[in-house]
């Protein structure tokens, strides 16, 4: 049992790590603004999230697996609202995303 689970915390670990390469490959090669967050948004939750799962794993049932649950659930509620905060106000000063048509863009409010 205890093969499974070092197996299954590696590939945890692994799988993460590949998001984050990704990622941040995707931060370096979009072209604009808002893809680039979009690819910073893969990173953290999808990346962030895998690696957590592997330690957890590797920590067992300890006050070590609580704290990276807390790290997590902190990941997931926060990410989502900085992200949208960020691309709001980006908005609201005007950068357009640049592949979108420019019809379907709203005005300053």
């Amino acid at each position: 049992m205890s093969i499974l689970i070092t197996s299954a915390s590696w590939l945890f670990l692994v799988l993460g790590g590949v998001f984050c390469i990704v990622g941040a490959i995707g931060l370096v090669r979009m072209p604009d603004f808002y893809t680039r967050m979009h690819a910073a948004s893969v990173i953290e939750t999808l990346g962030a999230g895998l690696i957590l799962l592997g330690l957890m794993l590797q920590a067992g049932l300890t006050l070590v697996t609580v704290k990276l649950l807390m790290v997590g659930l902190l990941i997931l509620f926060v990410s989502p609202t900085a992200t949208h905060a960020l691309a709001r106000a980006a908005m609201v000063r005007g950068l357009k995303p640049l592949l979108a048509p420019e019809e379907k863009i709203p005005s300053k409010p």
